[in-house]
């Protein structure tokens, strides 16, 4: 049984196996920090033989289908990034906000996010809060165009990068944690980021769902995003033309927001090229092998 499933495992699925299995040992390892270790591993572990379970599956029709393909892989990512409240300060209690915004200062000669009020308007704050909060949006729309294309090579090579960059933004945010400028900037902020009638629920809505994570440095925003953006152009290319004015209004507004430093920004583009460059490495090495062993 055990065999079979090892057999069928896909990229994605070895990779958030194996993401949730580091998960645990650190949380393990670190649990004298961690208040909330217990609770941790027991939603690691029902994660990991879910997702055990789901490989094992064999009828993948309909709604088994989709929750292979594409919700249980969503809530994977969201659970986990929820976690990371709880994990991220416990291990690593030195924020690099500091280093960052000075970086920022040594890069314009000004602070960003100071110098982007002189454009702030209600009608460019609506915009910009919409472009920010598309970051959700973007992998499932390109997900659910694949599946229901069923361009089934093109999801599991989509998933895999897509969960790949996500987590190793995660790792960064326990290697760097950041608050970001809306906090550690505020009082250098005259300027209020008020709307027309959109920013200000969408603000609240984010931080509730978001909390504070520390997760400033690299923005995950700008990786995920530029990630779906390659895939679309490989993928699905009237995607690609949509999304591309949508990546780039998204990129500007994590620092008009002021949820991220330029540095910020410029580490989700590193983190973007190596998710794509190393994933898709593994990714070719893992299909040679699979047609070697057939």
């Amino acid at each position: 049984m055990i065999r079979k499933i090892v057999s069928t495992l896909r990229p994605a699925d070895s990779l958030n196996l194996s993401f949730l299995f580091f998960l645990t040992v650190l949380v393990l390892f670190f649990r004298q920090r961690i208040g909330a270790a217990g609770q941790l591993v027991a939603l690691y572990s029902l994660l990991f033989f879910f997702q055990l379970m789901l490989v094992g599956f064999g009828n993948r029709d309909g709604l088994m289908g989709w929750m292979y393909d594409l919700i249980f892989p969503t809530i994977s990512i969201l659970l986990i990034f929820n976690s990371l409240g709880k994990i991220v300060h416990s291990i690593n209690p030195r924020d690099i906000d500091p280093l960052l915004i000075r970086l920022d200062y040594m890069i314009f000669g000004f602070y960003p996010t100071v110098m982007i009020e002189r454009w702030i308007s209600p009608c460019l704050t609506d915009i910009m809060q919409l472009a920010y909060s598309s970051y959700y949006f973007l992998p499932l729309t390109l997900g659910v165009t694949l599946k229901v294309t069923r361009k089934e090579g093109a999801l599991g090579h989509s998933l895999f990068l897509i969960m790949f960059c996500f987590y190793l933004s995660y790792i960064g945010y326990m290697l760097m944690p950041a608050l970001g400028p809306r906090y550690t900037m505020a009082h250098l902020q005259h300027v209020d980021l008020k709307g027309f009638l959109i920013a200000g629920p969408i603000q609240e809505m984010l931080n509730r769902l978001e909390g504070i994570k520390r997760d400033a440095f690299p923005s995950g925003h700008t990786a995920v995003a530029l990630t779906v953006l390659y895939l679309s152009h490989l993928h699905a290319k009237v995607l690609f033309r949509l999304f591309l004015p949508v990546v780039l209004a998204l990129i500007f507004s994590t620092v008009y927001c002021r949820y991220h430093y330029v540095v910020d920004v410029l580490g989700g583009v590193v983190l973007a090229g190596i998710a794509i460059i190393v994933g898709e490495l593994y990714y070719g090495h893992r299909a040679e092998r699979v047609d070697t062993d057939r």
